[in-house]
């Protein structure tokens, strides 16, 4: 944990200061790529699960769940300021900079958390806001406090709070849970472990100057690249999933299907990767499809929804 220094947190006056942080900076800390993901995710949920929900509330959900997503991101680089000052890839982040101080980045992460939870239980369903809040906590707490510093399955587990967001999108509209949307959950679920893995074979030397145990680290690249391997076969089998369930037609499957052969031709790409390569090309083109991989498949389960209900929507218009 990040260790907060008299002499920073407070003034010559003895009061305490505050950093002179821009909105851009603090917006920083809400890790906006990864919330736009987080935020695409939630809303497909939402759109796919039946029933119907009046638009300003289905608004207010995806707020909620954006900030409620931000809220973690707060707290995940309020509580690894002290790593992320070391690794390349965070060194510039609002805390390790001096940007912002650290107990201002955990009063806003709080905060917000309290927010996104509340209001979302007040205006949509209680049923949702407690995934919300779970999924806050178990970013925040189990993975980031505990299993981030622990184990190589940090990311396994850990992945688990990126996998609820449609859930919850799918608990604002039906308050509560089916196979569909676990379904929605476990394609992310597995897809994780391909996904930050190939970040960690190229990462390799950041995540072992902090002492973080990621698995290219503990268990060496060869075992990351096989494993990486299985868990993009079986995301790929899953995204098809939801074809069997009739969630979605066969067109999305065939398009599903395409792509998950993409996923598992990448993989092996990685997999033929001689171990110790510097230039890691196949694991970073890996790290680039997957995050279009799964913007694709939730696209893609999108339209297969719009597109079925369209004609009812016209014979209704007629």
């Amino acid at each position: 944990m990040t260790v907060i220094d008299n002499h920073d947190a407070l003034g010559t006056d003895g009061g305490v200061r505050l950093s002179e942080a821009g909105a851009r900076d603090f917006f920083e800390l809400l890790k906006p790529r990864v919330m736009s993901l987080v935020v695409f995710t939630a809303f497909a949920g939402l759109m796919l699960a039946p029933g119907h929900i009046n638009p300003i509330l289905g608004v207010i959900s995806i707020l909620c769940i954006a900030v409620g997503a931000g809220a973690s991101g707060a707290l995940n680089m309020w509580y690894d300021a002290d790593i992320d000052a070391v690794m390349s890839r965070t060194a510039n982040r609002p805390i390790p900079a001096g940007r912002i101080l650290p107990q201002e980045a955990l009063a806003f992460g709080l905060t917000l958390s309290v927010f996104s939870v509340v209001i979302l239980g007040l205006a949509v369903n209680w049923f949702s806001a407690a995934l919300l809040a779970f999924t806050i906590f178990f970013y925040a707490v189990v993975y980031t406090m505990w299993l981030k510093r622990s184990t190589p399955q940090n990311i396994v587990i850990g992945g688990a709070s990126g996998a609820f967001p449609p859930m919850i999108g799918w608990a604002c509209v039906t308050g509560g849970v089916s196979l569909d949307s676990i379904l929605l959950f476990m394609i992310i679920f597995l897809w994780t472990p391909a996904h930050f893995w190939a970040l960690a074979l190229f990462k390799m030397r950041d995540y072992g100057s902090v002492g973080v145990p990621m698995m290219p680290n503990v268990a060496g690249e060869s075992s990351t690249k096989t494993q990486i391997v299985v868990y993009a076969v079986l995301t790929a089998f899953t995204a098809v999933a939801p074809v069997a369930t009739g969630l979605v037609g066969i067109g999305y499957g065939l398009f599903a299907t395409v792509l998950g052969l993409i996923f598992i031709y990448c993989s092996i790409a990685v997999r033929r990767m001689p171990d110790g390569d510097e230039k890691m090309v196949p694991a970073k083109k890996m790290f680039a499809y997957s995050i279009f991989y799964l913007f694709a498949i939730f696209s893609a389960l999108l339209a297969d929804h719009m597109f079925a209900g369209l004609p009812s929507l016209l014979g209704g218009m007629l």
